[in-house]
């Protein structure tokens, strides 16, 4: 099977919805509302699937994509199709394993845009976003889109570790849209006052 993403170019997929990859409507949707910010922009993508969405971000342009899957035969196409887009001097680093062990590797990184996309019906929302927040993931200035079953509610924000010198930070959701039975919240950073 094969997938079009940016730019008319072909991707593998693998058979079958295990990887589900984001519905081409939905993507082209995040990459407009994203539009002039992914250019040497740091990506990082949660439950890769077959890598669409970090290869999109590749094709226009970001610095370099981080993927986190726990498939190993998805691991062996998302390479391939990150191999396939990117050019020097962006680069790729792809993780393989369950998701809530593997971002603490990524602690003293910070990346400009995260997207989230883990099963629909799995538990790994709370833990993943709270995992975001605590290790200080999204760069100050960044965004996290996280990609849900339109029947799913996101909290409205989640409390990071370590306070500022006026307040806490914590991930806020800032924007949601719904697309048929697919949503994404959009979440960014901001200060609470401690008082």
């Amino acid at each position: 099977m094969s997938l079009r993403i940016y730019g008319n170019r072909l991707l593998k997929t693998l058979p079958g919805l295990d990887t589900r990859p984001t519905p081409a409507r939905v993507r082209e949707a995040l990459f407009n509302i994203w539009q002039g910010t992914i250019p040497d922009c740091h990506w990082l993508d949660l439950c890769t699937g077959c890598g669409a969405m970090g290869a999109e971000a590749l094709g226009r342009g970001a610095a370099s994509v981080t993927g986190i899957e726990q498939s190993g035969k998805a691991c062996a196409v998302i390479h391939q199709n990150w191999q396939q887009i990117a050019r020097s001097p962006q680069k790729f680093h792809l993780l393989r394993g369950d998701v809530r062990k593997q971002l603490p590797k990524l602690s003293g990184q910070q990346f400009d845009r995260i997207y989230f996309d883990p099963p629909y019906a799995s538990d790994l929302y709370q833990p993943v976003l709270d995992a975001i927040a605590t290790l200080h993931l999204l760069h100050p200035e960044g965004e996290l889109a996280t990609e849900h079953g339109s029947d799913r509610a996101l909290p409205q924000c989640i409390s990071s570790t370590g306070n500022q010198a006026h307040g806490i930070m914590v991930l806020e959701q800032y924007r949601a849209k719904t697309y048929g039975s697919t949503s994404i919240t959009f979440y960014r950073l901001t200060t609470r006052n401690l008082l």
